[in-house]
């Protein structure tokens, strides 16, 4: 009220005076002042606009004199707590959701309503496989042999006979149990899927002379197989539809899908034989149904990679930007805590989340990057408002000092923060999710620890 007073008195002064250099001077004039002091706004002598903050000024300012006066509390207690929290992680690999229709399409999309809808209408049949019938990509693992010449001759047909047979052969344990192909296979009518092109040639490259082939459907005295599924670079005689020459090979084999640990495993192996098998006359590429997720689950690994080189850079820089030539003013210790500090925040966020079974998905591994920046930021703040106390003050004076000038605005930032992320919780992709909440927590650790 008085603060207010005072300005409109000398704003009303001023005025007078202004008035006097425009009719000239007189020095029986005196100016109406009393009228001034009556002429403040009520609604502010009630409230300033910046009344919140000087509250929260005050608060932050005994918060700085109790951490300045029991400092060991404060730098052993964040210890203690992140490294309790941080038992989190022991639960990682259950936690971990990297499952790429789940976590990156909408949960309640209408093409997975739509699935459902076909898989009830038109259920599967495991002892009659159709890939036509299948309402997703199924289980597979599929190889295309190369060549730069005509593939359908003798020696490329025989290399890739061999590599079959390798593949249909290959034993594989779990536990102490070992499966081979034709106990996991998808059948038709107890046998199982096949391929065209070999069962044309009866799994024997010298019978391809005796065979003339049509693209692109072979009509044989029983059936008619579909090659456009088998042949690749398909050149046809002019004249017909019979096929010249070829330069790939496509071999598919199909699972049953009842089975989930045996059919990874055996699709492991797969890329096992096919990749150490090697060929003068063909060239192979290979995939599975698992390809995706599996080369999706590779990628923390790099992540971890580049989040060490980033946490050194922000450490140098740090150091750097708040050494000094004074012994005294240097804050190189500061600096070394204050990406500590964001390392903790981490290490606590996550781990409570994880304790409390939230899933972890690939793209919460790129939130430590976010809130090393935002800590960062946060720790030069403080810093600069240390530098602006009194040297001459005690410690916890200090202390009450910078947390009076910085912690409302670091507050205010991080709420914001916080906010927008939690906002983001409420998207329809798992992973946006998963990444919001994480995020978010990790914000509001971040800001405690400073």
């Amino acid at each position: 009220d008085y603060y207010n007073t005072a300005i409109l008195l000398k704003i009303c002064i001023t005025y007078h005076y202004m008035h006097l250099d425009q009719v000239g001077f007189d020095a029986t004039y005196q100016p109406d002042i009393h009228i001034c002091r009556v002429q403040h706004f009520p609604a502010m002598a009630r409230c300033s606009i910046d009344c919140i903050e000087r509250r929260l000024r005050i608060c932050f300012e005994m918060m700085g004199l109790f951490i300045g006066s029991h400092p060991w509390w404060f730098l052993i207690t964040p210890l203690i707590l992140s490294a309790g929290l941080g038992s989190g992680f022991y639960f990682l690999k259950d936690r971990m959701s990297n499952n790429i229709e789940d976590q990156f399409t909408p949960v309640d999309g209408k093409a997975k309503m739509e699935r459902k809808y076909i898989e009830e209408t038109f259920p599967g049949n495991d002892s009659v496989f159709s890939r036509l019938r299948l309402s997703t990509s199924g289980s597979y693992a599929t190889l295309i042999a190369t060549s730069d010449r005509n593939i359908l001759t003798a020696e490329p047909l025989k290399d890739i006979l061999d590599l079959d047979f390798k593949v249909k052969a290959m034993a594989v344990q779990l536990g102490n149990q070992s499966f081979d192909y034709s106990d996991i296979c998808a059948e038709v009518m107890g046998v199982c899927t096949s391929n065209a092109i070999l069962d044309i040639i009866k799994y024997d490259a010298k019978n391809m002379d005796n065979v003339s082939l049509t693209f692109p459907w072979y009509h044989s005295d029983f059936q008619s197989l579909p090659l456009h599924l088998s042949l690749g670079s398909v050149k046809l005689n002019p004249e017909s539809s019979v096929v010249e020459s070829a330069k790939a090979i496509q071999l598919h084999y199909y699972l049953r899908e009842d089975d989930k640990a045996k059919t990874d495993l055996w699709l492991e192996n797969f890329i096992n034989v096919v990749s150490n098998d090697s060929s003068a006359s063909i060239q192979v590429s290979y995939c599975t149904s698992m390809s995706m997720q599996w080369e999706f689950e590779k990628s923390p690994a790099s992540v971890i990679y580049l989040f060490s080189i980033t946490y050194a850079i922000a450490i140098t820089f740090s150091i750097i930007s708040c050494w000094r030539s004074d012994n005294v003013r240097t804050k190189v210790w500061v600096a070394f805590c204050g990406v500590l500090s964001t390392g903790l925040a981490v290490l606590s966020s996550f781990g409570a989340l994880l304790l409390l079974g939230q899933p972890f998905v690939m793209t919460v591994a790129s939130c430590p990057f976010m809130i090393l920046g935002i800590g960062l930021d946060d720790m030069f703040i403080m810093i600069s408002c240390w530098q602006r106390t009194r040297v001459l003050d005690t410690v916890p004076d200090r202390l009450a000092g910078t947390y009076k000038e910085a912690a409302v605005s670091i507050t205010i930032t991080s709420l914001t923060d916080a906010l927008a992320l939690l906002l983001g919780y409420s998207s329809p992709f798992g992973s946006v999710r998963s990444f919001c909440l994480y995020a978010a927590i990790d914000n509001k650790s971040n800001s405690k620890l400073k």
